[in-house]
């Protein structure tokens, strides 16, 4: 078993380069199974569930092929043979349904397992399924997978109750070749939504809206291959960003789009940051005692659900008491037991955490328990007095590419050692 070693209380201090974004990344790779064609997709995170995807996509019997130490991957779904994926590589990844809908685009059919990935609460996915049917699908959930048919697929008018970003991403999939117009309300207004929407348009799709709250996508027959280019994570951006606060340090995070920060920003602000920006840029530092604020997560432009355990985790270190509360996932509070072993003060009720501040994080022996879990007790280890130890480090590997090297460029005390059952 790998385990991750911090001896924290180093500031960290330097830049650091951000990668292409996970979200993103893991919804255009399976975009790319609607081309007719070769397509290059590069600023690529070099992560487990990218790697997944490639594979996924290579038992389906399309080609894929690594480029640039990772950086790039060129695939080729002219050549696949299969509507069925691989079960046991779509359990390991929450992104695996994203199959579905490219496969019923392409093909008008698909069976892809129960998707896995991180569990932290009830996450169906009925609005992905419910907008399929409203295309003319015919969908079945039996013996852990989901089956979805259509002898044709056709426009459709469809109102999301919530703004998933899944679905959003999965029924424009889908809709890309059904015949007629379909015009998705309430959508998710992400920046991976829109870059996946840029990307299909890219290969010659007709997709109008994406970034709004009603994305139109009119329907056309065939797509062709192309170069696309990822944008830059901001979930990896705003950890390190946290991370410059919570060491007391100075980092600045570079090959970013700032806008897409602002709701972190302003709320390092509110605690008595520095947040200098550039172009592609963002530098942080302290101006002094952290403050306190409240949190609130909620879809794009709002707080990110993905940095909610980081942005907590800080704000346990701050003086005087901050209140987050959790809208998107019913139970995002399960890093905290784990937190707790390292002297977080926070109590959660209900869809609430509430921390009264001036916390001093001690090292101790933990567990992640998904992947922004593991992110947040790296964070708390770093600030913590003496060793941390981290297990179930694979949730890392899935969304954070070399961690351990870029924290150590910017001073931090980390290692990864192999520590027997």
């Amino acid at each position: 078993m790998e385990h991750i070693v911090i001896n924290g209380q180093q500031p960290l201090v330097g830049k650091v380069q951000i990668g292409g974004a996970k979200n993103a990344a893991v919804a255009i790779v399976p975009a790319a199974i609607a081309a007719n064609g070769i397509c290059i997709i590069e600023n690529l995170p070099d992560i487990k569930d990218v790697q997944n995807l490639a594979a996924s996509i290579e038992k389906l019997g399309g080609k894929c092929r690594f480029l640039d130490e990772g950086k790039t991957l060129e695939v080729d779904a002219s050549c696949i043979t299969t509507h069925v994926a691989d079960y046991d590589l779509c359990a390991k990844m929450r992104s695996s349904y994203y199959l579905l809908g490219a496969l019923l685009g392409r093909f008008g059919k698909a069976e892809v397992s129960m998707p896995g990935g991180c569990d932290f609460g009830y996450r169906p996915i009925d609005y992905h399924i419910k907008g399929f049917e409203a295309m003319g699908a015919k969908c079945v959930l039996e013996h852990g997978w989901v089956k979805v048919s259509a002898e044709k697929l056709t426009g459709a008018n469809i109102y999301l109750d919530f703004p998933s970003v899944g679905a959003t991403i999965n029924l424009m999939l889908a809709a890309v070749f059904a015949e007629g117009t379909t015009k998705i309300e309430n959508a998710a207004r992400e920046p991976h939504v829109v870059d996946t929407a840029n990307f299909l348009n890219m290969m010659g799709a007709k997709i109008s809206g994406a970034g709004t709250d009603i994305i139109r996508i009119n329907g056309v027959n065939e797509l062709g291959g192309g170069r696309y280019t990822i944008i830059p994570d901001p979930i990896e951006a705003g950890t390190y960003m946290i991370a410059a606060a919570i060491t007391n340090g100075d980092i600045t995070v570079e090959n970013i789009i700032p806008k897409h920060m602002d709701h972190l920003t302003a709320k390092l602000r509110d605690m008595n940051c520095q947040v200098e920006e550039g172009e592609d840029s963002l530098r942080v530092y302290r101006n002094g005692d952290l403050k306190g604020c409240d949190v609130k997560t909620s879809g794009y432009p709002g707080f990110p659900t993905d940095l909610q355990p980081q942005m907590a985790t800080l704000l346990c270190t701050a003086c005087g008491a901050s209140v987050v509360t959790e809208t998107v996932f019913n139970n995002r509070f399960q890093y905290i037991n784990e937190l707790k072993r390292l002297g977080a003060n926070l109590k959660v009720e209900g869809r609430t955490a509430v921390t009264k501040g001036n916390c001093t994080f001690t090292g101790a022996q933990v567990a992640a328990t998904d992947l922004r879990s593991g992110a947040t007790l790296v964070l708390a280890g770093l600030a913590a007095k003496g060793e941390t130890t981290i297990g179930n480090i694979f949730h890392l590997d899935r969304g954070y590419e070399n961690l351990e090297s870029k924290l150590r460029a910017l001073g931090a005390d980390i290692k990864r050692v192999v520590v027997e059952e």
